[in-house]
């Protein structure tokens, strides 16, 4: 009985992990720290930047909305994800409704209310970021083109946070941001492809569903070469350490994703490109300590 309860209380602890992506959290929690070291702060001692507690703050606000996020984007999909995601659906379908939104108001909660260490605007700041995760969840992205915008621009919204901290408006900055967000939103247009019958069924107006998977693919087409464009920019004018071979290899990378692109024809072809992309995003995390690669091996030998 009692291996019983252990059981079902790793498995719905599993599931939870499953809604609120902790996998993903980690990611961008490291990407945080990463960028403030290596890009936005640059100049300032590592020991500063990594113990400060107002950093500290902010990244962990940043996770526990992010974290809400997650639960309320399954919450409005959980009829649209049986039929995209079963295996991951029926997973997640351990934890109730109830205790979901529970949840939700919890972490949103805790976010703003550990923002407002920092500052009244931080709190405002994560105030309205929640909200316009829940309105995307809930209303804008079944509208097609607006649902992919405003999803890339709430994925590379807690950067923005970081960038407002240190006061850093250096165009690298900008530059780093526009690849990165058309990147996101490339990744959005393919995950549209990816859960086409999902969407149709609940009647998700996405640019695949109204205009179909050709007007898409020419989209992200358009996107990636955009993509290319920046890519270039911080290769040939910025001083980004050894994080150029990234960019190389990551521009490289697009070049073959926009020749598979147009040999896709079903949903296993979609999920191999959203890798690719999901791929280059991750990569790019731990691209950035090539930027002072001396600095990180002082701090490892």
């Amino acid at each position: 009985m009692r291996s019983r309860r252990t059981r079902l209380f790793l498995l719905k602890s599993l599931s939870l992990f499953s809604i609120v992506r902790g996998y993903n959290i980690l990611v961008i929690v490291l990407a945080q720290y990463l960028a403030a070291i290596f890009i936005m702060a640059p100049d300032m001692p590592l020991r500063e930047v990594v113990l400060d507690i107002n950093l500290f703050v902010l990244v962990l606000s940043s996770a526990l909305v992010i974290a809400g996020g997650y639960i309320i984007n399954s919450f409005y999909d959980s009829e649209k994800d049986l039929i995209n995601k079963p295996g991951k659906s029926m997973l997640d379908r351990l934890v109730p409704q109830r205790v979901k939104i529970q949840a939700y108001f919890i972490l949103n909660f805790l976010g703003v209310l550990l923002a407002s260490y920092v500052s009244f605007r931080a709190a405002l700041f994560f105030a309205a970021y929640v909200f316009g995760i829940w309105l995307y969840s809930h209303k804008l992205k079944k509208i097609p083109f607006v649902g992919n915008l405003v999803s890339a621009i709430l994925a590379i919204t807690p950067f923005f946070a970081i960038f407002v901290y240190y006061r850093n408006f250096e165009s690298v900055i900008f530059v780093h941001a526009l690849f990165l967000f058309l990147l996101i939103l490339s990744r959005e247009l393919i995950k549209d492809m990816e859960n086409l019958a999902g969407d149709m069924a609940q009647n998700y107006q996405t640019i695949a569903v109204r205009y179909g998977t050709r007007f898409s693919k020419w989209c992200i087409t358009g996107l990636t070469v955009l993509a290319l464009l920046p890519a270039c920019l911080l290769i040939a004018r910025f001083d980004i350490g050894y994080m150029y071979l990234y960019f190389i290899a990551s521009s490289l990378l697009l070049l073959l994703f926009l020749v598979l692109l147009w040999k896709s024809q079903s949903k296993k072809h979609f999920v191999w490109l959203h890798n690719i992309l999901k791929f280059i995003i991750v990569s790019g995390v731990f691209g950035i300590l090539l930027i002072d690669i001396d600095l990180v091996l002082n701090r490892l030998l």
